[in-house]
């Protein structure tokens, strides 16, 4: 039976606005390419006729060694430099902090590759901060514009395609976050006895720069030659690489249906649902396709079974390295260099504008999938985070007293990706985590109101918010829902009848929720909350799914003056509490039970908590909650910053606004 002409219209209409989807998509691909090999190829210094000769500028040299070689070159190429007029002492990798490297006006690094093409042990945590950072949407395609480099790697041809993988892997990395080549890299073998000769040419190309004279484009610029890389064309295909991989995330919304049949026929490599027992009753399919897993992985996920996660989160490393910790240690006193960031269920029932993920996580109503034990996703997810606070040792600010304790977790943040409340087994994963003396703090996306009637105690409860009004909430949150607007509102009024803490949670998106402060005000009568958090939405990109620019992320003075009026129109019932200037937060909380005597009591007594919670018996959110240090209140001259951790701003660029600069 042919299709109506209404079925074919409606056809024409999806693959019309599939096809804009896409040509806007490439377009802003492209652009992003061109843009990036632009500011390669500007020129290092372009003379004009008015113009005061250009400054030379202050090289950081770095070494990464094994066997010495590498040190011994940086320290030739430093004597270099000091005759040149451009005095640089060659330092050890480990020693750099990363984060200066927005700062750093020409770096040039000296480094062997180790095994298996991997980077050498010194350079292993700068290698690792910068493929997290290209690999991370918040940080800007062009953080490092200002930057200038060239890298000079030296192996040996006898390892095949491993030869000076590292050195190809740290040029990939700088371009990747909009950084300048000023030298193709230059590749040394020990064994083919060339190695003095490629050295010296490659420093002569330096040396060029650093003196302000132009590299002429022959040769080894942008063609292979006398040991060096070709740029250009190895430039071309990561970009188009790149490209082709965000478009195929950014273009489509990665749901189960859709890729099961491309899973399948993909090789499985044995790693899906691999490592725990119960991965394949009933023939389920798993959670995490191949597919998925790659792009979660990319992101910096270490993927547990068949649909748990674990990434170690920055704040973390923050506190690890005594840089401050998150708003949830300034809010609730939790240890963030012992928090671990997790999730039972990759899977969501909503697709969020702001989702920092860009829905490269599946999604669903329900559970269809295969089931791991719970205790299995616990001990896996700890080893996994185990391994990831271990990297961090050596880097600079980790003490060893640090570094042990962030090895004994002490928080689980049930927040990481996804809809963590739709594990079957959440209570069991729960009471597994209180049993170790990990206190939990759990975010549901206000779509399963019976499940959350269901959950046993926990630490803290937290019900995102995301909007105020049915038409702003479909609009912000994208649910698959239908009846999502009742499953909401019952869900808020599910927190009502819980005796531990509850949180409502409202992230605020400049033109699409800030105007809706009268409707907010309604809804804390429903679950009447014993906090609202109050944050900016955190910019993560743009894509084919998420339109949301700078223009959409509030300032912090602007979350204030929002909290300010909501706790107004509560008439009491709520006062600003606590602030997090760095995170762009505010919390409010309930005056009759958590302001005693005039000072706000919003910690937790987290060895109470356990005691309490293994006790079995009937409590209440008083019964484990601790002071609020004066620093962490609202209004104070700290901001919500620790005092006991030493401040560092890291410079951030994003888009279009870093291009304007």
């Amino acid at each position: 039976m042919p299709p109506s002409p209404a079925a074919t219209a409606a056809s024409a209409t999806t693959h019309l606005a599939l096809l804009l989807v896409l040509s806007s998509s490439s377009l802003f691909f492209l652009y992003k390419s061109l843009t990036l090999r632009r500011l390669r190829r500007i020129p290092s210094s372009t003379p004009t006729p008015t113009a005061a000769p250009a400054a030379t500028p202050t090289p950081t040299l770095l070494y990464a060694s094994v066997t010495g070689t590498s040190k011994d070159l940086a320290a030739r190429l430093s004597l270099r430099l000091t005759d040149a007029g451009a005095p640089a002492r060659a330092t050890d990798a480990a020693a750099f902090d990363p984060d200066d490297l927005p700062s750093v006006p020409l770096l040039l690094l000296v480094l062997p590759t180790h095994d298996a093409g991997a980077p050498p042990p010194d350079a292993a945590f700068l290698a690792r901060w910068l493929a997290e950072t290209a690999a991370d949407f918040r940080a800007g395609a062009l953080l490092l514009s200002d930057l200038r480099f060239a890298v000079f790697g030296v192996g040996s041809r006898a390892y095949g395609e491993t030869f000076n993988a590292a050195a190809r892997s740290f040029s990939r990395w700088l371009r990747a976050l909009g950084a300048v080549e000023v030298v193709p890299v230059g590749e040394g073998d020990v064994d083919g006895g060339d190695l003095d000769g490629v050295f010296e040419e490659w420093c002569g190309r330096v040396l060029r720069v650093v003196k302000g004279e132009d590299e002429e484009d022959e040769d080894g610029v942008n063609g292979e030659a006398n040991g060096f890389e070709e740029v250009d064309g190895e430039e071309s295909d990561y970009d188009d690489e790149d490209d082709e991989e965000e478009e195929e995330v950014a273009t489509g919304e990665v749901d189960m249906e859709d890729i099961a049949g491309k899973a399948i026929a993909k090789k499985q490599n044995g790693k899906v649902g691999g490592g725990l027992p119960n991965g394949g009753q009933n023939g389920a399919r798993a959670m995490v396709t191949p597919i998925i897993r790659a792009s979660l992985e990319k992101q910096g996920y270490k993927i547990v079974g068949s649909h748990s996660g674990v990434k170690i989160c920055r704040w973390t490393k923050s506190q690890l390295r005594g840089r401050g910790g998150c708003y949830k240690h300034s809010f609730y006193g939790i240890e963030s260099h012992r928090c671990m960031e997790a999730t039972p269920s990759l899977a969501c029932a909503n697709k969020c504008v702001f989702c920092w993920r860009h829905h490269t996580n599946p999604v669903g109503k329900s559970w269809k999938w295969k089931m791991d034990d719970p205790l299995d996703i616990v001990n896996t997810a700890i080893d996994e985070h185990r391994k990831m606070v271990k990297q961090m040792k050596g880097v600079p600010g980790v003490k060893p007293e640090r570094l042990a304790e962030g090895l004994s977790p002490r928080h689980c943040a049930l927040s990481l990706v996804g809809e963590p409340i739709m594990y079957p087994e959440i209570n069991a994963l729960v009471d597994d985590l209180h049993r170790r003396h990990i206190s939990t703090f759990l975010v549901t996306n206000a779509q399963f109101p019976d499940k959350i009637k269901a959950l046993k105690p926990i630490t803290q409860l937290y019900v995102s918010v995301d909007a105020a009004t049915k038409e702003s909430l479909k609009a912000v949150d994208r649910p698959l829902f239908s009846d999502f607007w009742e499953r909401f509102l019952d869900s808020l009024k599910s927190l009502h009848d819980k005796d531990q803490r509850t949180v409502y949670r409202l992230t605020l998106v400049k033109g699409w929720n800030v105007e809706e402060i009268d409707a907010y005000a309604n809804l804390l009568e429903l679950g009447q909350p014993d906090f609202i958090e109050i944050k900016g939405v955190t910019y993560c990109g743009s894509s084919a799914t998420s339109k949301l620019t700078m223009e959409n992320v509030p300032w912090h003075a602007d979350v204030k003056e929002f909290s300010e009026v909501l706790a107004t129109k509560s008439g009491g019932v709520y006062e600003l509490a606590c602030e997090h200037v760095h995170s762009c937060c505010v919390l409010l909380a309930k005056v009759d039970k958590f302001k005693i005597n005039g000072k706000w009591h919003t910690w937790i007594d987290y060895d109470r908590f356990n005691e309490l919670v293994m006790s079995g018996k009937p409590f209440k959110s008083s019964d484990y909650m601790a002071m609020t240090p004066s620093w962490a209140v609202y209004g104070a001259e700290e901001g919500g910053f620790d005092p006991d951790q030493a401040r560092f701003k890291k410079e951030r660029r994003h888009g279009a606004a870093a291009l304007k600069g």
